[in-house]
């Protein structure tokens, strides 16, 4: 069924940042100037990315900014998400991923006037979002990359661009925004209103001859969320007699094939900040030097509470269920009881910082020849809390455990499912500090049983993974006139890289008041809440959950409240998943520009160079003194290889203003940094059932391999375009592009025989019961090929072209298609299929706007139907999953006064924004029934009204 609400054509080119410049336009009678128009605001931005993309010898998109500080966007990321052939990724209710051509940040080469950037996310890609659009002149994507451009990237490339004050007149500009978020904030605790302001200054000095340039920009945004996570839908063959559990009713329904298996639900607040500072000091000698030296610093955190209920349901909780309807072997109505409620006060802080410094120098060595230096190092860092607080009707398994769960559900809605009572059995009161009590209701506490003699000690857990990463970068290039043939221009360069990123995956167990080391189950205690730490009741009504007793756990971990139990030593994956990375990257490269009649372009090539070596720690479960305990060893590992890119980029000018393009070449994405790592990881399961199976699948054995010997994932690629520049803010364009992909990085089983991990501990403790020492070991293969083939369809259309009367409305609007997959040969022999991480096979943008007279309205919308992305599972790992995709409607009015012709006022104009303004919600879902949700988020509209002065 065709979802009509989600073809209404989204979201465009978009009107893009902040920055702008004044230029006259005459007409003239007999030599008499009769009047200057003043082209500003979004027309001039367009107008900006137009020229851009006509005068680029390859296929690219841009943007441009409006006005100094002055956005139609409040970030980066949202104004790259409107570029034709682009989409972006809400994260926590926000555009933090851009995909290029059905490629996810991952895949994507981002750079900072040309210089490779760090990010603080969890592998390669930029989280665009730490980068504030305030200190952003234009930006330009590469499609299609040429030989000069050595940061490469199978999607294509992102180029972000600063200002440059010897390119501009003198600039003062502030900018102040007032924030509102549209839910009302769920917890006491945080606030749904916030701020931005920022400053910018830049001018020339010394005779024009020295130019600086500074930003200070600093943000305070709020956010709230409604999230449902489902624990998944165990099928009937997975779950085994369905008929014995679900009592005599369940036999009625003979054609249930999937049952819901558990549930988080929870509300969030949360606040982002971010102060940054951007400089740029340039100097001109004289006409042969200028060098440019770049400071950018950017402070980030974000503070979040997460408050809500876990809770098991049918099957995989033990509880008892009754099935009251099944549609299409989806169980869509039943109740359950028996299960005791988790009540989850959650937490989470992430602070991170980035320093850059570059330093640039250009010199004619003559008429013809220029010489190019550039060197820059980054540094960025990223720690990371995230702490579980579990309470509930009182610790698992004692005496004194209150009452369990008892509710009924039915599938409906986007949520994925509903809530009621249960029809004979009452709920606790989850709001009285009587009943709840802080410790864990569930037996969660395995990993620490053998230490503490009892699974019942878990109350909580955090998870503290930090990352740094340092980049040092060093260029060299000349280039010049040359009179080859039909060659008219050469340029050659090599460039060195030393990168180096690690991360430390730490976390410790939380055991709180009334737990005894070694003393029955039944008989340990537990804590109330003290009062100090109360802050009110959590309002879950939006799936008709009860309200909750909410309170800060944060504060409660900060006074010493629980007792930590370090998880490295008893969780073999967390050391496992400790690694650093270090590439050293020589890149040489030439490039001759030619033309010849109505050709023109430019061919290249690429050497490339790459050193890599990792290291970690190979891990083992082994029990000692009855307690499984993690043994580890140091381990390495790397590799080094040269890869060779070739490319050509052709334009034919074929009429006035009209331009066949196309372009060929082979461009490559560096491997994951989490799969490079050279870590092996061996479980062992000492769990007496799993102990005596034989079936691998079941078996006490397990393994991971990290791969540091990866080499790039590479494509092959081609595209095709036309364009026609019919007006300076105006154009037409039609495109398309093939992307054969190699060297394509899945991940693999294999059975493995474990005979070699056993170690004496095993033997003391019944190693010799084993009816196997098979299982399987998972890792990461360069086994995959695929494709990737797209249409793209643009315009830019000034709706003067039609009639006087329409002056100042215009239509930017775009659409994609995109069509593609992975194959891969599973152990068997049997080919397998996989999605391109970030790949859509629809996107849809458009903005329709009105300028004229200093006043400015607009109003965009962008649709992307599903893709596969990642979210973060159990103990922070990330975990594959698809997003529905959204569609995301936009809007902005505001008033230039000195446009208006206030001239007391010139350089004053105000704005007022609203984002998401039809509350879409993000639904990841199993990719053969969206009934069954994975994670349902719903964040509301986001306000802001803005103030711009130009001195």
């Amino acid at each position: 069924m065709i979802n009509s609400k989600k073809m209404l054509l989204p979201s465009a080119i978009g009107c893009i940042l902040a920055g702008a410049y004044s230029v006259p336009a005459v007409a003239q009678d007999d030599g008499m100037i009769l009047e200057e128009v003043v082209v500003t605001g979004i027309r001039r931005s367009l107008m900006n990315s137009i020229s851009i993309k006509q005068d680029s010898s390859s296929i690219v998109e841009a943007l441009s900014a409006e006005d100094i500080g002055k956005l139609p966007d409040t970030s980066i990321a949202e104004s790259l998400a409107r570029l034709p052939g682009l989409a972006g990724e809400r994260v926590n209710g926000r555009t933090s991923g851009v995909s290029v051509r059905g490629f996810n940040e991952d895949y994507v080469a981002t750079t900072m006037n040309g210089r490779e950037l760090l990010g603080i996310g969890d592998n390669r890609g930029v989280e665009y979002d730490l980068y504030p659009s305030e200190i952003i002149s234009n930006a330009v994507v590469y499609k299609s990359p040429d030989a000069s451009l050595v940061n490469q990237g199978l999607g294509g490339i992102v180029d972000l661009r600063t200002i440059r004050p010897l390119e501009n007149e003198r600039i003062i500009a502030i900018n102040a925004n007032l924030e509102q978020n549209g839910m009302s904030s769920a917890n006491p605790d945080f606030s749904d209103r916030g701020h931005r302001l920022a400053f910018t200054f830049s001018d020339t000095f010394n005779d024009g001859t020295m130019g600086f340039a500074l930003t200070l920009a600093t943000m305070d945004s709020p956010s709230q969320e409604e999230q449902v996570r489902m624990w998944g839908f165990p099928d009937n063959n997975e779950a085994g007699n369905w008929e014995e559990l679900g009592g005599p009713e369940f036999e009625d329904f003979p054609d249930a094939e999937y049952i819901m298996g558990g549930h988080d639900t929870y509300v969030r607040s949360g606040s982002m900040q971010r102060d940054t500072v951007s400089s740029i000091f340039q100097w001109a000698p004289n006409d042969r030097l200028t060098m440019t030296a770049d400071l950018l610093y950017i402070d980030f955190s974000e503070e979040k509470v997460f408050r809500g209920l876990e809770e098991g349901g049918p099957i995989w909780s033990g509880a008892e269920f009754e099935v009251f309807n099944v549609e299409d072997g989806l169980v869509t109505e039943g109740q359950f009881d028996g299960f005791h409620s988790v009540i989850r006060n959650d937490a989470e802080s992430k602070e991170g910082d980035l320093t850059a410094f570059g330093f640039n120098l250009e010199y004619l060595l003559n008429d013809d020849w220029k010489l190019g230096f550039d060197a820059a190092r980054s540094e960025s860092s990223k720690s990371f809390i995230n702490m579980e607080s579990y309470s509930g009707t009182g610790r698992a398994r004692t005496d004194t455990q209150g009452g369990a769960a008892a509710r009924s559900w039915t599938h409906t809605g986007d949520a994925g499912i509903t809530f009621g009572p249960h029809n004979s059995i009452t709920m606790p009161d989850y709001t009285d500090p009587n009943v709840i009590r802080l410790a864990g209701p569930q037996n969660w506490g395995g990993g620490i049983a053998d230490l503490v003699g009892t699974d019942n000690a878990q109350d909580g857990f955090v998870n503290q993974p930090i990352f740094d990463e340092e980049l040092t970068t060093v260029r060299l290039n000349v280039d010049g006139h040359v009179d080859w043939s039909i060659f008219n221009r050469a340029e050659f360069g090599i460039n060195f890289s030393d990168r180096s990123k690690s991360k430390a995956n730490t976390g410790a167990y939380l055991v709180g008041p009334g737990f005894t080391d070694n003393e029955p189950a039944e008989t340990q205690t537990d804590a109330p809440v003290p009062e100090e730490f109360r802050v009110g009741n959590t309002d879950l009504s939006f799936v008709g959950l009860p309200p909750m007793l909410a309170y800060d756990s944060v504060g409660l971990y900060q006074s010493g409240f629980y007792r930590e139990i370090d998880a490295t030593l008893y969780e073999p994956g967390r050391l496992g998943d400790t690694w650093t990375v270090d590439e050293q990257v020589t890149t040489l490269y030439s490039m001759l520009d030619f033309e010849q009649g109505i050709i023109s372009g430019n061919i290249g090539l690429q050497a490339v160079h790459t050193d890599q070596w990792a290291t970690g720690f190979d891990t083992q479960t082994e029990r000692v003194d009855g307690v499984a305990t993690v043994v580890t060893t140091p381990t390495e590992g790397g590799d080094d290889f040269w890869n060779f890119l070739p490319s050509l980029n052709m334009t034919f000018d074929v009429a006035e203003n009209q331009y066949v393009r196309f372009a060929a070449s082979q461009t490559m994405s560096r491997a994951r940094l989490d799969d490079m790592r050279p870590n092996n990881t061996i479980g062992f399961d000492f769990d007496d059932g799993i102990r005596q199976s034989t079936d691998p699948e079941r078996s006490a054995w397990n393994g991971s391999s990290g791969s540091p010997q990866l080499r790039p994932l590479r494509a092959y690629q081609a595209d095709l375009g036309y364009e026609w520049y019919f007006a300076d803010d105006g154009m037409l364009g039609a495109g398309i592009f093939y992307k054969d992909l190699r060297n394509w990085h899945f991940n693999r089983q294999v059975l493995t025989d474990f005979s070699e991990f056993i170690i004496e501990g095993y033997h003391d403790n019944g190693i010799d019961e084993l009816r196997s020492t098979q299982g399987f070991t998972n890792f990461m293969a360069e086994a995959g090929s695929g494709s990737v083939k797209g249409l793209e369809l643009q315009a830019s259309v000034p709706f003067y072209m039609f009639s006087d009367i329409l002056d100042g409305f215009g239509l930017i609007a775009s659409a994609t298609f995109l069509d593609g997959e992975l194959t891969d040969i599973d152990e068997e022999g049997n080919p397998v299929t996989a999605d391109i991480p970030g790949l859509s096979e629809r996107i849809y943008q458009a903005t329709l706007y009105y300028e004229r007279n200093g006043f400015e309205a607009r109003i965009s919308g962008r649709y992307r139907d599903k893709y596969a992305t990642e979210f973060y599972g159990l103990s922070m790992a990330l975990t594959p999953t698809t997003d529905l995709g959204a569609e995301i409607w936009d809007a902005q009015i505001g008033y230039d006064f000195g446009a208006g012709g206030w001239d007391n006022l010139d350089g004053l104009s105000i704005s007022l924004q609203a984002q998401n303004i039809t509350d879409e919600t993000t639904i990841s879902a199993a990719e053969d029934d969206p009934r069954r949700v994975n994670t349902y988020q719903r964040f509301g509209a986001n306000y802001l009204l803005g103030v711009n002065y130009r001195f």
